[in-house]
C-alpha cells in the first residue's frame, strides 16, 4: 500500500469516529441476513447522492452489519476497481444537475461492460438509502423541519445542516440486492443497458424517498418543464420572438424566467415548520380558532379537484385556512398570492409552502401571461388542491369585494379544456373579532397611500403578536360543482373545450363569480364583535345604557334564529349580557357608572374599527334593517307598498351585498323578517286591513326599531347620493369615471361636514362597485363614448329613498349635488320624481 493510500485510509478512519461522536443511527433491516446476498458474488454499493457524510455513514454501517466494506477494492474480473461503491446523481453542482440525466458513473459503466463481456460474471448492486432525520411531519421542531429531507438535492452547507439538527436520527436502509447480469443480458448494448440501468436506480430511490417523506411536489422538479413544453406557451414563445425580433432562445428563456418567477416549490419540511409555528403564534395572539363545517371537506376531496376560494380579510387568511386544513388531514392548497408578497427571505418561504406568485396585472405581457395560465391549467389537471381570493385584494372595508374575475376565468376555461376530473369550488367565511391591520386600513379609507409590503414591515408587525385578538371563526360554505354549474349556464360546453376561452364564457365566469361570493356572504359567522357593532353604532355619540344595549344585541340575534339568513350561517354561542362583557374584555366597549344605570359606550378610537365589523354581517340584517327604516320614518305602510319599496331599494343592494334571494324568494323572506319584528313588539299589524304600524314614537320599541334601520343608513346615503348625481346631470352626460370622482369627492365632503358613522361612507371602490352593479343589472348603459345612460326605472328607487332616509339626510345630499351639476343651494335641487 502506498504512503497517500495510507493516509487516506487514516484520514477516512478519524473522520468516520469524529462524525459519530455525533450520530445515531437506525438500520433496516436490523439482520444483514434479511438481504440474502450471495457470498459468492461480488457486491457493488449504490448511493443517490454524493455527499462526504453519506459516505462515512456507508462505511461505518457496512462494518457494523457485517456486509462487505464499502472502502474496499472491488474484486471482479478485469480491471481493478479500487472501491466499492457509487453515485446515481454524481454532482449536485449546477453544471452537474445538467448533467446527471445524461452522464453517468465510470464505475457502473466498467461494471455493465465487464458483465456484458462475461457473461457468467454477476455483481450484486445494493442501493443504500440515508436520511437525515425523521419524516416532515413527525417533526417536532421549526429549525429541524425546515432542514428536514426534501426532494430538493441540499448543497453542502444545507448537508452540513442537517447533519448537525439530524444527526441523532439517521435513517439508513440497505434495500434488496439487484442483479446486475439479470438486466444487461436482454440484447441490450453497454449503452442501453447503462440507460436502463440508471432509470431503473432512479425510479429506486424516488420511490423509497417518496415512502419515508411523501411525493414529490416541487414544481420546479417537476412542472416547470412541462409549462414551458405547454402547446400555448410554445405558440406564445414563438410569436414573442417574431413580435419583438428576438431570437426563439431568447424568447423561449425569457418564458423559462416567467415561470420560475411564479412557481411554487412545496416543501414537506418547510409546512411543517410552518404549521409548527402556527401552532405557537395563534396561541400567543387568538383565544381560539372555530373551524365550522369542515367534515364537507372530507365528503368531497376523494375523487375532486377542489379549488378554495374564501374571502380575503388579512395577511392571516393565507396562513390560516392552509393550517387548518392541514390539521384536518386534508392535502394543504397551493395559494396563488400577489407578487408584491414576493419579499426577500419572506417570499423564499412562501414558494416553499405552495405559493405561487401573481402580478397584479397581465396587460401587455401576453407571454406571461400564456406562462401563468399554463402553470395553473398544470396545477388543476394535475389534482393539487388550489386557493386564491376572488376579491383581488383585502377588504379594507370589512365588506365581500367585487370579485376580480382573472383567475377565475383561467380556471374555468382550464376546466372547459380538460375535465376528466370534476371541479368543485368551495367558499370560505374567515371571521375575525380583531385585525392586526385595522388602523392601516382606516389609514387607507381616509386616503393615505396603501403602505407597500417589505420584509421590515413583516419584522415590525411582530410586535402585535402580544396583543388580544379574540377568537377568529373559519366556515366552509356550500361547495359549487362547475359541471353542474355550466350544465345549467351553458349546457353545450363540453363539446365547445377547443374553443375557449368561448365568446359565451365571460357571462358565465362572471355568474359563477357573483355566485361565489354569494355562497362566501352565506357561510358567515356572527360573533360577539359584529353584534357590539351593529347595536352600538346606530347608537347616538355610539352609547347606550346596558339594559337597552342587550336588548338591541337580543333583538338582532332573535332575527338571526328566527328568520334566518342561510343554513350555513353560523349563530353566536354567547347570550346579550356575555356579548357586551366580552366586548369590554377586548377592549372595543368601555363601561362608566352613572346613577341611572351603567352605560357602554364605544371609544373613540373604535368606533371606526367597529364599522369594519359591522359591514362583515351587513348582509346579514340588511333585509331587517330596509324593513326597520321604512317603517321608522313612516309609521304606516300598507302591504303593497311596503313590498314595492323593498323590492325596488333590493334591486340596488343585492349586488353590492352579495344577498342570496331572488325576485322570487324575496317576498317570503320579507314576510319571515315582519313576523320576527312583530313577535318581539317592534312593529303592530292592523287586523282588518293588514297594514303595517311601528309603535308609539315615545316607545322603547320604537327606538329600537329605528336603531335596527340604522344599521343599513351609510349604504343607502351612498346608493341616494350617487342616484341624485345622475338625476341631476341627466342622462348621457357623464362617465362611468367622472361619476365615480363626483361620487368620492362628494362623499368625502359630506364626511366632513355631516355625521356619516361610517369611515368607507366615501371609499371610491364602494362608490365603483355599486355603479358596476347598476351597469350589469342594466339599469345603466354605456354607449360608444362611455357616456352614461339610464331610464326611469334607475330613478324609481329614489323616490323610495325618502321613505328610507330623513329629511336632513335628503336635504344634505340634494344639496351638495346640486352644487356639483351646477345648481344652486336648495333652491337648485331638482324635484323628486313622483313615485309609481
Amino acid at each position: 500500500m502506498t504512503r497517500a493510500a495510507k493516509l487516506a485510509d487514516w484520514f477516512l478512519l478519524l473522520a468516520r469516529r469524529l462524525l459519530y461522536f455525533w450520530v445515531r443511527s437506525s438500520v433496516f433491516p436490523e439482520k444483514a441476513q434479511d438481504l440474502r446476498l450471495d457470498p459468492g458474488k461480488p457486491v457493488c454499493y449504490v448511493l443517490q447522492d454524493r455527499h462526504f457524510s453519506n459516505l462515512l455513514v456507508l462505511f461505518e454501517e457496512s462494518r457494523r452489519a457485517g456486509l462487505p466494506p464499502a472502502e474496499a477494492p472491488l474484486d471482479i474480473a478485469g480491471p481493478r476497481q479500487a472501491r466499492s461503491f457509487f453515485f446515481v446523481n454524481r454532482d449536485r453542482s449546477p453544471a452537474g444537475r445538467a448533467r446527471d440525466q445524461s452522464d453517468h458513473s465510470p464505475l457502473l459503466a466498467d461494471l455493465i461492460r465487464a458483465t456484458i463481456a462475461d457473461p457468467r460474471l454477476d455483481v450484486q448492486l445494493l442501493p443504500v438509502v440515508i436520511l437525515w432525520g425523521r419524516s416532515p411531519g413527525k417533526q417536532d421542531s421549526i429549525l429541524k423541519a425546515l432542514f428536514s429531507e426534501t426532494w430538493r438535492p441540499p448543497g453542502a452547507w444545507r448537508q452540513l445542516l442537517a447533519v448537525v439538527l439530524h444527526g441523532r436520527q439517521v435513517l439508513v436502509r440497505f434495500n434488496s440486492p439487484i442483479s446486475l447480469s439479470g438486466l444487461v443480458h436482454g440484447g441490450l448494448d453497454q449503452e442501453q443497458a447503462l440507460r436502463k440501468l440508471s432509470r431503473v436506480l432512479r425510479v429506486h430511490f424516488r420511490r423509497q424517498r417518496q415512502m419515508a417523506i411523501g411525493p414529490d411536489l416541487s414544481h420546479r422538479n417537476t412542472q416547470v418543464a412541462a409549462v414551458l413544453a405547454g402547446e400555448r406557451v410554445r405558440a406564445a414563445i414563438a410569436s414573442e420572438a417574431a413580435t419583438h425580433g428576438i431570437p426563439p432562445d431568447k424568447a423561449s428563456a425569457r418564458a423559462a424566467r416567467f415561470a420560475r418567477e411564479i412557481a411554487s416549490d412545496y416543501s414537506h419540511g418547510a409546512v411543517r415548520a410552518l404549521e409548527l409555528f402556527l401552532t405557537w403564534l395563534w396561541k400567543r395572539l387568538y383565544d381560539g380558532i372555530e373551524a365550522h363545517n369542515f367534515e364537507a371537506l372530507t365528503r368531497i376531496a376523494p375523487g375532486h379537484e377542489i379549488v378554495y376560494v374564501p374571502c380575503h380579510r388579512s395577511h392571516i387568511d393565507y396562513l390560516l385556512l392552509s393550517y387548518l386544513i392541514r390539521r384536518k388531514g386534508l392535502t394543504p392548497p397551493h395559494i396563488a398570492a400577489g407578487a408584491n408578497l414576493n419579499l426577500p427571505i419572506v417570499g423564499v418561504l412562501l414558494r416553499r409552502c405552495g405559493a405561487f406568485f401573481l402580478r397584479r396585472s397581465l396587460k401587455g405581457e401576453p407571454l406571461y401571461a400564456a406562462v401563468f395560465d399554463e402553470y395553473l391549467h398544470l396545477i388543476l389537471a394535475r389534482g393539487f388542491p388550489l386557493e386564491y381570493f376572488i376579491e383581488g385584494g383585502r377588504s379594507r372595508s370589512g365588506r365581500m369585494l367585487t370579485p376580480k374575475a382573472g383567475i377565475l376565468a383561467m380556471t374555468v376555461h382550464s376546466f372547459i379544456r380538460e375535465h376528466s376530473r370534476p371541479l368543485v369550488f368551495v367558499p370560505v367565511y374567515i371571521g375575525y373579532e380583531k385585525l392586526l391591520e385595522g388602523h392601516s386600513y382606516l389609514g387607507e379609507l381616509a386616503g393615505k397611500a396603501k403602505r407597500r409590503e417589505s420584509l421590515w414591515g413583516v419584522i415590525r408587525s411582530i410586535r402585535s403578536i402580544r396583543r388580544v385578538f379574540g377568537r377568529v371563526h373559519v366556515n366552509v360554505g356550500e361547495p359549487l360543482p362547475l359541471a353542474g354549474f355550466l350544465d345549467v349556464r351553458h349546457a353545450g360546453w363540453r363539446e365547445q373545450a377547443g374553443d375557449c376561452p368561448a365568446p359565451w364564457s365571460r357571462a358565465v365566469v362572471r355568474h359563477a363569480a357573483a355566485e361565489i361570493a354569494t355562497r362566501i356572504n352565506e357561510a358567515s359567522v356572527l360573533n360577539p364583535v359584529n353584534l357590539i357593532a351593529l347595536a352600538l353604532l346606530a347608537t347616538p355619540r355610539h352609547t347606550a345604557d346596558e339594559y337597552s344595549l342587550q336588548r338591541l344585541i337580543s333583538h338582532y340575534q332573535a332575527l338571526f334564529i328566527e328568520a334566518p339568513y342561510a343554513p350555513s350561517s353560523i349563530a353566536c354561542a354567547l347570550d346579550a349580557q356575555q356579548v357586551v362583557v366580552y366586548g369590554e374584555r377586548l377592549a372595543f366597549v368601555e363601561r362608566f357608572s352613572d346613577p341611572l344605570g351603567d352605560l357602554i359606550r364605544v371609544p373613540e378610537k373604535q368606533a371606526p374599527l367597529l364599522a369594519y365589523f359591522r359591514n362583515n354581517v351587513l348582509h346579514l340584517f340588511a333585509l331587517p334593517a330596509v324593513i326597520s327604516c321604512l317603517m321608522s320614518h313612516n309609521r304606516r305602510l300598507d302591504g303593497a307598498r311596503m313590498a314595492r319599496a323593498v323590492r325596488g331599494i333590493y334591486a340596488l343592494i343585492r349586488g353590492e351585498l352579495f344577498l342570496r334571494w331572488s325576485e322570487d324568494e324575496l317576498a317570503a323572506a320579507g314576510d319571515a323578517v315582519i313576523e320576527v319584528l312583530i313577535g318581539r313588539g317592534l312593529l303592530l299589524r292592523s287586523d282588518p286591513t293588514g297594514e303595517l304600524a311601528a309603535p308609539e314614537p315615545i316607545s322603547q320599541e320604537f327606538a329600537e326599531l329605528h336603531l335596527l334601520g340604522e344599521s343599513i343608513r351609510p349604504l343607502l346615503e351612498r346608493y341616494f347620493l350617487t342616484l341624485a348625481l345622475l338625476e341631476q346631470h341627466g342622462s348621457g352626460q357623464l362617465t362611468r369615471q367622472s361619476l365615480e370622482d363626483s361620487c368620492h369627492r362628494l362623499g368625502q365632503r359630506l364626511a366632513l361636514l355631516y355625521e356619516f358613522n361610517s369611515p368607507e361612507f366615501a371609499e371610491k371602490l364602494a362608490f365603483s362597485g355599486f355603479i358596476a352593479t347598476l351597469i350589469e343589472g342594466e339599469f345603466l348603459g354605456e354607449d360608444d363614448a362611455g357616456r352614461l345612460h339610464f331610464d326611469h326605472r334607475l330613478m324609481t328607487p329614489l323616490a323610495d329613498a325618502e321613505l328610507l332616509l330623513s329629511g336632513a339626510a335628503r336635504q344634505a345630499i340634494r344639496r351638495m349635488a346640486g352644487r356639483s351639476g351646477g345648481g344652486g343651494d336648495s333652491a337648485g335641487a331638482p324635484s323628486v320624481p313622483p313615485r309609481s
